[in-house]
């Protein structure tokens, strides 16, 4: 077969005929020479409720290519605007981050205006090479093409001597109503052999990078006790952990920072939401594989202070260090 090339008005007819005539997506994509999926798809896309209709097909496909072409149009023509998106793109920001700041930040200016989806489609549309390549690794998952979320499944941690329970955990922590409550986690890095500890505070979603020699529960308690103990009072209460054995030192843990310690039920991830969302944000930074031991203290403030400046949907578009440092007056 030729290499590919769009469906003709003739061609469209021919499927139109044939289609009417009973002939099976395979039938007609020989007498076309075509490949079977091409006419698989141009059946779905002409489909009304009188069957395939070729110019139904055709009237869809030219709004499709207008919606391919219209984010990098719309950008091109506004150089202002794209550079202001490239720049906070490039900051690792997200395309909802960056839409919203821009109505913070130019309340008055209409040529500074972009939706997240016109975003999307001029990166996912941009021709193959290295902006493309470096753009696409700036999104949170950094993936060739879009699509939906995948569940993932976590083994059943061994049980930690005399843990709390989440179901012990204080109303208020639920409600988000004051701040000082915490969730806290491991990241694995290259062969499970590096690690990165995270601690997210849940009403202001401040974020904390804990750089770790090692994954055993003395390393773990002293590395976050030193990065909790130069909070005020008021903002260290409790921390909500998964069941990994690193945390079995909980009880001098929780001795040496006046912190309560509760555990969330094996496997279930959601209820750290806070901390499991904010792990997908640090992965922009240090993506799947990275190697920890290679990556200097001053590189993890570094992302620390990135994560902690950027607008967030949940904070009304504020950035977490200032709704903290709101806290503190």
């Amino acid at each position: 077969m030729d290499s590919y090339h769009r469906l003709t008005p003739a061609d469209r007819e021919t499927v139109s005929r044939m289609e009417a005539q009973g002939c099976s997506a395979r039938m007609i994509a020989r007498a076309l020479g075509r490949q079977p999926s091409t006419i698989t798809r141009e059946l779905v896309l002409g489909t009304t409720p009188w069957g395939y209709r070729a110019l139904t097909a055709a009237a869809r496909t030219r709004k499709r290519q207008r919606q391919r072409r219209g984010g990098r149009r719309y950008l091109a023509s506004r150089p202002g605007l794209f550079a202001y998106v490239l720049a906070k793109l490039r900051l690792r920001w997200s395309p909802a981050q960056i839409v919203q700041t821009l109505k913070l930040e130019y309340p008055w200016d209409d040529t500074m205006r972009v939706s997240h989806e016109t975003i999307y489609t001029y990166l996912y549309c941009l021709p193959r090479g290295t902006l493309k390549k470096e753009l696409i690794a700036c999104l949170r998952q950094g993936r060739k093409r879009r699509r939906g979320k995948r569940k993932e499944t976590r083994p059943v941690a061994p049980k930690i001597k005399d843990m709390v329970s989440i179901e012990d955990r204080p109303v208020a922590v639920s409600d988000r109503t004051l701040p000082g409550h915490w969730e806290g986690d491991i990241i694995l890095g290259k062969c499970r052999q590096s690690f990165l500890g995270t601690l997210v505070e849940r009403t202001t979603r401040t974020t904390i990078l804990v750089p770790l020699k090692n994954k055993t529960a003395p390393e773990v308690r002293a590395a976050f006790e030193r990065e909790l103990k130069t909070l005020p009072r008021q903002f260290k209460q409790t921390l909500t952990y998964d069941q990994g054995t690193e945390m079995a030192e909980h009880k001098l843990f929780a001795k040496h920072t006046r912190m309560k310690v509760y555990f969330a039920h094996p496997a279930s991830p959601w209820e750290r939401g806070t901390n499991e969302n904010t792990n997908g944000l640090i992965r922009q930074f240090f993506p799947k594989g990275h190697d920890f031991t290679t990556t200097s203290r001053r590189e993890v403030k570094r992302v620390q202070r990135l994560l902690n400046g950027r607008p967030r949907k949940v904070l009304d578009w504020k950035k977490p260090d200032e709704v903290f440092r709101d806290l503190l007056r």
